[in-house]
């Protein structure tokens, strides 16, 4: 059993003479995540929210081993600066997170005693996630949900379609509005709960001008670090980051970069860079090794600080996964200003990824067409160009403030009294 903490660092606003009445509400979320962190300290600095975040374990802050990375990961970035959160009670605690593990107790008491106007989770497949929206209904506390899920979904049996059909009755009978992460995620809510449903779109945005900053400072260091990396000065580099698993479809981009060789053996005129690790590199490392390529290099994990540099030095960006929730990892490269390649099963194409625009969409394990796209990009600078200016330019109206303005306007539906 791990004891229950609380911490603040919240920054705060300048009182005003006439201060407003503040809308106290209660976040529930699995654990600390680096993408969420700054959108929190973001939100805590509202003058008229009071906002406690309530974490189910703390596995990402102690560290532990990312079943997908297959490396053991320590966030070097800060998790937990900038607002109010507190540990809830747990055991079965360990170093993955699942539907029932850890398990949580004291949720009920804490959103009596706090006296929260509305509840916000994050999820519903966690048994955590279900006994916050399960409490908030017997206190009469309005419930806000996100979730990432869309329709690129596995294939179930008639009993476990049946459970989720019962699972969404309860959960349209349970919750005041959800706010979508995008569009396929938008669909995915009118799916289940219908098109009237209360539904205020809150797009999954990372800290953009962490990141624009980051590749600014990266670009006199560019040819630097190249030659750190025994890159060739004015080679394109291809590249992918992301967790080396099946779905992520890694293979693909490989042997799509292949075809690009103008004979066997012989490397094409670009790099490609792998950054992450998995159960898959050295499936991966064999192909590479059995293609006699030397262009191809894998830079295993590298943490969220270390990211904008390898984003900076990049010319084209690849996400071959499918069955992909959204990739954030897109709106981080074009934050530096890169053209990007994604499957039409990746998430966060509709919204961040216009075809012919600031990147291409090819159908997932259609390994010809994401070559082609590869060839076009590589072989035209000015194309990679105009992309990243259009990447630059979508990308800032996916950002942090679009998130406060959608949840004040979900808060002021779920608690009229609330000013949006």
């Amino acid at each position: 059993m791990q004891p229950t903490s609380i911490s603040s660092n919240a920054e705060t606003k300048p009182a005003s003479s006439t201060p407003a009445p503040k809308i106290r509400l209660a976040y529930f979320v699995s654990h600390p995540i680096q993408y969420q962190a700054p959108l929190l300290r973001r939100i805590a600095q509202e003058p008229d929210i009071d906002l406690t975040v309530f974490f189910s374990s703390d596995l990402s802050v102690r560290g532990y081993k990312d079943s997908g990375f297959g490396v053991h990961v320590q966030w070097d970035v800060p998790l937990l600066e900038g607002y109010k959160y507190e540990f809830l009670p747990r055991i079965a605690d360990g170093d993955h997170i699942g539907f029932a593990k850890p398990l949580n107790w004291g949720i009920f008491d804490r959103l009596r005693k706090g006296r929260f106007d509305a509840v916000w989770v994050f999820g519903y497949r966690s048994l955590a996630s279900l006994q916050a929206i399960v409490a908030a209904r017997l206190l009469r506390i309005p419930v806000i949900l996100r979730a990432e899920s869309n329709l690129h979904d596995h294939i179930r049996s008639r009993a476990v379609h049946a459970a989720k059909r019962a699972l969404f009755a309860f959960l349209h009978n349970s919750v005041a509005c959800v706010v979508p992460i995008g569009k396929k995620n938008r669909t995915y809510w009118e799916h289940y709960f219908g098109k009237d449903f209360p539904s205020f779109t809150m797009p999954y945005a990372v800290d953009n001008d962490f990141f624009q900053r980051r590749a600014r400072e990266a670009a006199p260091q560019r040819e630097s670090f190249r030659r750190e990396l025994g890159l060739e000065s004015g080679r394109p580099v291809v590249l992918y980051a992301s967790k080396l698993q099946t779905r992520k479809r890694c293979i693909d981009l490989v042997d799509a970069y292949i075809r690009l060789a103008p004979a066997p053996g012989v490397d094409p005129s670009a790099y490609l860079l792998i950054v992450g690790d998995g159960e898959e590199r050295a499936n991966l490392e064999a192909r590479v090794r059995e293609s006699g390529l030397s262009s191809i290099r894998f830079l295993g994990f590298r943490n969220q600080s270390e990211l904008p540099r390898i984003y900076d030095l990049c010319d084209v960006f690849v996400l071959p996964s499918y069955n992909e929730t959204w990739g954030l990892i897109v709106n981080e490269v074009m934050n530096a200003g890169r053209p990007v390649v994604v499957t039409d099963q990746v998430g966060c194409q509709p919204d961040l990824v216009h075809d012919g625009v600031n990147g291409f969409v090819y159908p997932a394990f259609n390994v010809d067409a994401l070559s082609q796209c590869l060839r076009r990009l590589i072989e035209d600078p000015d194309l990679r160009a105009t992309m990243g200016e259009n990447s630059l330019r979508i990308i800032r109206q996916y950002s942090f403030e679009q998130d406060v303005v959608a949840l004040r306007s979900a808060l002021a539906h779920a608690v009229p009294e609330f000013e949006a």
